[in-house]
């Protein structure tokens, strides 16, 4: 078996629209590298307890800036911020707010909790029919994302028709060399790692394809690669199923991961290295272009 991304290089360019074009414009550059300055301290829920507190605190407070209706789900305390506005139907934006016992996880998460702020503010004065999730323990058993899940299933409420979950995404570099492999993953990928990686399943490869299309129709310049899996391959090779994807796929939720691909190019996961100083922040910005993109269409 050999397992062969897609390139959003690879699509026809369809044409923008200036309504999604508007929205990326209000992506914020400067804000981007502030939310990561401030959420990188050590915030494990069962180790820093009281920072992870603070740190809830704080999204949720920058959600309901942007006008969104706010509530704490589950017993580790996700924050969930969904529009004002009824929709029978929402777009979910995830991504955990906790990091690993004694780390600021800069990259590993605040990076992507950055990027999902920045897609809520962006698309904040619109009919976006989108929701978002800081789920907490996702470095504990995903237990955040599968509470969230879990409700999703056996209570109703909340109809979420796909997920984009939001795992490391602001770290590049043009170093060749800079790319690794995840060991027995029987794929070819540039050996740059300055691309972003999108992973998913048969049900939620459709999904993926509206991230690669956006991705060519609004930045053609930044490479973004997608990788299908063949049904049940996470339970054979486990680097597939480690973030908070895996409940949604679990639950035939379709959802796609999107990543800088963690330690197989960003030597600090899960160090005390993981800064923010070492983050690119022009990779993050068009990320969350990207996202915007996504989702507004």
């Amino acid at each position: 078996m050999h397992l062969q991304p897609i390139d959003s290089s690879s699509l026809v360019a369809h044409l923008p629209h200036s309504v999604v074009q508007e929205a990326l414009r209000r992506v914020p550059d400067t804000s981007l590298r502030e939310w990561v300055r401030r959420l990188s301290v050590p915030r494990n829920f069962y180790a820093q307890r009281q920072a992870n507190r603070a740190v809830a605190d704080w999204i949720a407070a920058q959600f309901e800036r942007c006008g969104y209706a706010v509530r704490r789900q589950g017993s580790v305390a996700n924050v969930i911020a969904t529009p004002k506005r009824p929709a029978n139907e929402l777009v979910l934006v995830g991504a955990h707010y906790d990091s690993v016992p004694g780390t600021p996880g800069a990259d590993d998460n605040a990076s992507a909790v950055a990027a999902m702020l920045g897609c809520a503010l962006a698309l904040a004065d619109g009919d976006a029919k989108v929701c978002f999730a800081a789920f907490n323990c996702e470095e504990n058993g995903l237990t955040g994302s599968r509470e969230f899940v879990s409700e999703l299933r056996d209570r109703g409420g909340l109809k979420v028709s796909r997920a984009h979950i939001l795992e490391m995404v602001g770290y590049a570099s043009t170093v060749p060399g800079s790319q690794r492999v995840p060991t027995g993953l029987p794929i070819h990928l540039p050996s740059v790692g300055n691309f972003l990686g999108l992973l998913a399943n048969k049900k939620s490869g459709w999904v993926m394809q509206s991230i690669l299309q956006s991705a060519r129709d609004y930045v053609p310049d930044f490479s973004v690669l997608g990788l299908e899996v063949p049904v049940g391959a996470e339970s054979v090779m486990p680097v597939l199923a480690r973030s908070d994807h895996v409940p949604f796929w679990d639950a035939q939720i379709p959802a796609v991961m999107w990543t800088d691909t963690s330690e197989y190019r960003n030597a600090n996961y899960h160090h005390e290295s993981d800064t923010p100083e070492t983050l690119d922040y022009e990779f993050l910005r068009t990320v969350t272009q990207v996202l915007v993109a996504t989702v507004a269409a």
